[in-house]
C-alpha cells in the first residue's frame, strides 16, 4: 500500500526557510511521479510543484516559481521541497500526492489534484511575525 509521509513543517518568520520532506514506501519509487500540493485556510487546493523520479524532470506552474524548488534522493525514497523567502501567503497545509502516470502525459498534468490516488497527512507551514 502506498504511503506518504510529509514532516518539516513549522512555524516561521518571514524571509525565512523550509525543506519540507515527502517519505514514501510501499510502491515502486522510481516509475512515479510526485506532486507538492498546499491549501490554505478558506482557499482551494492548489499544486505547488511536482517530479518525475525516474529521471528527476521538474515541474512548477508560473505562480510557483522563483522561491520553490522541488528535488529528490533516491536512495531515501523521498521528496522534497525547498521553500525560500517565506512570506505570509505561503501559510498553508502542505500535502505530497504520488501517482504512477505515463511519461507522454503533458506535465501540467501533474498540477491537477485528480490526477494524484495517493496522499499523505500533510504538514502545517504557518509564517508569522
Amino acid at each position: 500500500q502506498v504511503q506518504l509521509v510529509e514532516s518539516g513543517g513549522g512555524l516561521v518568520q518571514p524571509g525565512g526557510s523550509l525543506r519540507l520532506s515527502c517519505a514514501a514506501s510501499g510502491f515502486p519509487f522510481d516509475f512515479y511521479v510526485i506532486g507538492w500540493f498546499r491549501q490554505a485556510p478558506g482557499k482551494e487546493r492548489e499544486g505547488v510543484s511536482a517530479i518525475r523520479i525516474r529521471d528527476g524532470s521538474t515541474y512548477y506552474p508560473d505562480s510557483m516559481k522563483g522561491r520553490f524548488t522541488i528535488s529528490r534522493d533516491n536512495a531515501k525514497n523521498t521528496v522534497y521541497l525547498q521553500i525560500n523567502n517565506l512570506k505570509l501567503e505561503d501559510t498553508a497545509v502542505y500535502y505530497c500526492a504520488a501517482e504512477l502516470i505515463p511519461a507522454d502525459v503533458p506535465n501540467s498534468w501533474y498540477m491537477n489534484r485528480d490526477a494524484f490516488g495517493s496522499w499523505g497527512q500533510g504538514t502545517q507551514v504557518t509564517v508569522t511575525s
